[in-house]
């Protein structure tokens, strides 16, 4: 799985391609655990390059807004497709996240 790591201002903004499962979880736990060490707190996830995701990538993501929690934070998602929209709601994870529909308006949301 490719991921791309950028920095816009003091926020960065993980972009993983391809499907987020028990296959490619731990290529991405690694990027994230790389961020959150070096984010200030201030992370997106921009999901939209993610085709699809399993409960590991549920789980993977669930784990990361509640290290987040830990200390003041809330995971901001961007960019989800339909499919992943569905998805959050069918298993009710949606609650947990803000979701943003693309990486500008994530940003924004840390001013």
């Amino acid at each position: 799985m490719r991921i791309e790591t950028q920095h816009q201002g003091a926020v960065t903004v993980i972009k993983p391609y391809g499907p987020l499962n028990a296959d490619e979880a731990e290529s991405v736990r690694d990027a994230v655990r790389e961020a959150l060490g070096t984010s200030l707190g201030r992370f997106v996830i921009d999901v939209a390059e993610i085709s699809f995701v399993d409960s590991v990538g549920l789980e993977l993501l669930l784990d990361t807004t509640e290290q987040l929690d830990q200390s003041g934070q809330t995971l901001r998602l961007c960019g989800a497709n339909d499919t992943l929209r569905e998805v959050f709601d069918i298993t009710e994870v949606g609650r947990h996240f803000e979701l943003y529909e693309d990486t500008n308006a994530a940003v924004r949301s840390f001013l």
